[in-house]
């Protein structure tokens, strides 16, 4: 009885705390869910695990976390050309799949923090309108 009343004061704790850290932060996550659901899970798949050979994937995806600018350029206007993504190469197009900036802010709010991602640092409307062809 003990563990149970800890672990369960441990997660109600947990997400109290998450909610508070960043609301803004999750209701974007939140519909950048929605945003992934709609136009980015028939290729990257639902736990973001991508296609092997054919699309990247953005679990725990060491080019989404490093390259910042480049992932929301692609987002935005669309990929092409080759990229290399927890070391194996890809070289595929992305149509540009029409999102608005907010839009854009809010799906790789969601895929930076999801499937083993971790980003503290909120992808913006202001940030994506800055980011040209």
């Amino acid at each position: 009885m003990k563990l149970i009343i800890i672990t369960y004061f441990t997660a109600i704790t947990f997400v109290f705390c998450q909610n508070k850290q960043n609301p803004k932060l999750q209701e974007s996550i939140e519909r950048g869910r929605a945003i992934y659901t709609d136009f980015c899970v028939n290729c990257h798949m639902p736990a973001g695990e991508g296609v092997p050979e054919t699309f990247p994937p953005l679990a725990k995806s060491d080019y989404l976390m490093k390259n910042r600018e480049a992932s929301i350029r692609g987002i935005k206007y669309g990929q092409s050309g080759e990229i290399v993504v927890n070391g194996k190469t890809y070289n595929g197009t992305m149509a540009p799949m029409g999102l608005s900036d907010d839009e854009v802010a809010d799906v790789m709010n969601y895929i930076t923090n999801s499937w083993g991602n971790k980003n503290d640092k909120m992808v913006t409307e202001v940030e994506v309108s800055n980011i040209k062809k």
